[in-house]
């Protein structure tokens, strides 16, 4: 069927025009990044002077990316309305608290402290070599696999709704990002980001007037009389599953997927995102958040809100059109879900190609966004946060100079690892990898953070009791008891023979974090409380004595 769909209701003249256009523009972004890119603060932080909105397009552009618009919103098509939950999750948690809560205080303690990454953040504020790298790797080693779902999520719509072959899309997508990257800097980044975002802002809202013009103001009502009536079935689903317009049986398997990874995987995930927490430090000051938090509130509603919309409404269209449900329907897997209702519902509206066209370069804006930031991210954790803590401090000028250089031959070297990971991944892989990602880094680093933002003289030890805690609970429970993470690396199956501890059992589909984030808050928690009476304890007979 995709084969037959290739180029249909695509332009291949106009959209390649468009993407010209695009590329040209974001190129010379890039080279604007690279003028005013001097030294190594610059290239991490970029002028610590970013206004507002680019700040605010900058954050959610990095933050929804291909995951959201098809990677999510296939999830939508499979799931329901349920997913909208997670759209009050990424602007109430992922927007706002992490403005206000984290925003305010990283950049006031980065800017006091002198720190340039997320990594270098947490160090400073723990007086821990340990602690940095710990952070820095965890971004070289994790990361990459985001990143490379992203991407393939992006070049494989891309190539398969245009017919173009899939090994240039994803070359040509690659050297872009890489090009900007490593020589314009966070400044190239920022810009470049939102840039993307207007894009993507302009196409989403299309898409959503489209869509409701199609099935109509009342869709969501239709698609529940239709499940009632047993005239649609909802396929591709746990048990437990009421249709796409009511939620899932409480504690059900549906229930526990979409609720533990969906929503509280990724809307509680965000808040450690490295990418993120460095556009708080690149602010000029306080309200220069305030007002991006604002802007940013508005494109995220409009972003994530129009892609779980269109995704579930996409079921009536499908239905309306050929009978069948959206997973019956699109064969090749949730990933392509949205790509083709895209397609089908533009192919008889005037101009269509154009908004088809339009669609396709917003998607290249969601996945070079977000992809962007995270090789920025990635290159300074390498060049800049490991390559640091191995100098002597006393050569700190000379330190800089090369760092900078080590950052952009390291991001340089890990897109071509992302790009061999494209080759790697099985499909269906961007909603679960952005989960596995933000999971472990909130498991890992959100007790650790927030203590180190709010606490006067935070405990060293009670933060690396913690982290380890964290981690290993999450990679225990990814790796060994559910059924959707443990795919990723199968050393249950190659220890067990099975592929989860308790096949059959309702806690396999309990995401990770949803058990690694209590025990590392708990183990902060009781490492403090210790720590503390233990500090009290010794200086007792030093004040008698004194007495």
């Amino acid at each position: 069927m995709w084969k037959k769909m290739a180029n249909e209701g695509v332009d291949l003249t106009v959209f390649i025009t468009m993407a010209i256009i695009f590329i040209v523009i974001t190129l010379l972004l890039g080279w604007y990044g690279h003028k005013n890119t001097q030294d190594n603060d610059s290239y991490l932080l970029g002028r610590k002077k970013t206004n507002s909105v680019i700040i605010a397009l900058s954050y959610g552009a990095t933050f929804l990316s291909a995951s959201a618009v098809i990677g999510f919103g296939g999830q939508a098509a499979v799931h329901g309305t349920t997913l909208m939950w997670l759209c009050f999750l990424n602007m109430s948690v992922g927007l706002i608290v992490a403005f206000i809560v984290f925003g305010r205080p990283t950049r006031r303690l980065g800017k006091k402290l002198g720190a340039l990454t997320f990594a270098d953040l947490l160090g400073k504020i723990y007086k821990s070599r340990g602690i940095r790298l710990f952070t820095a790797l965890l971004i070289i080693i994790m990361m990459p696999i985001y990143c490379a779902a992203v991407l393939k999520g992006g070049v494989n719509s891309l190539a398969v709704i245009t017919g173009l072959d899939y090994n240039v899309m994803l070359l040509i997508l690659s050297v872009i990002v890489a090009v900007y990257v490593v020589y314009g800097g966070v400044i190239a980044v920022m810009y470049n980001d939102a840039f993307q975002a207007v894009i993507m802002f302009v196409g989403m809202v299309v898409i959503f007037i489209v869509t409701m013009y199609s099935v109509g103001l009342d869709g969501f009502q239709q698609l529940t009389d239709l499940k009632v009536s047993g005239a649609l079935e909802q396929t591709g689903v746990l048990p437990g599953a009421n249709g796409w317009t009511m939620f899932a049986e409480l504690g059900s398997d549906e229930w526990l997927t979409v609720v533990t990874t969906f929503l509280l995987g990724v809307g509680i995930g965000a808040l450690t995102q490295p990418q993120l927490v460095v556009r708080f430090m690149s602010a000029k000051d306080e309200k220069t958040l305030n007002r991006s938090m604002i802007i940013g509130s508005i494109f995220i509603f409009v972003i994530v809100g129009a892609a779980y919309t269109c995704g579930t409404l996409c079921n009536l269209y499908f239905y309306n059109e050929y009978g069948v449900n959206a997973v019956t329907y699109v064969t090749n897997g949730v990933d392509f879900i949205i790509p083709t209702f895209i397609v089908e519902v533009f192919r008889n509206i005037t101009f269509g190609d154009v908004f088809v066209s339009l669609f396709l370069v917003s998607l290249i804006c969601a996945s070079i966004s977000t992809i962007s930031g995270l090789m920025h991210t990635i290159g300074v954790a390498r060049g800049y946060d490991l390559y640091e803590s191995y100098k002597e401090r006393k050569h700190k000028e000379e330190l800089k100079k090369s760092s900078l250089w080590y950052s952009r031959v390291f991001t340089v070297i890990m897109m071509i690892l992302v790009v061999i990971y494209c080759y790697l991944m099985p499909s269906d892989i961007i909603a679960k990898a952005t989960s596995v990602f933000m999971g472990i880094t909130a498991a890992a680093l959100l007790p650790t953070y927030i203590y180190g933002l709010y606490a006067k003289n935070p405990i060293k030890k009670a933060a690396h009791i913690s982290i380890v805690t964290g981690t290993l609970t999450y990679l225990f429970w990814a790796l060994f008891i559910n059924a959707g993470t443990s795919i990723f690396l199968p050393i249950c199956n190659l220890i067990t023979g099975q592929k989860v501890l308790f096949i059959g059992s309702s806690v396999s589909f309990v995401d990770a974090l949803v058990v690694a984030l209590p025990v590392s808050i708990l183990a902060m928690v009781i490492s403090v409380l210790y720590y503390r009476a233990k500090s009290t304890t010794e200086t007792e007979p030093v004040a008698e004595a004194q007495a």
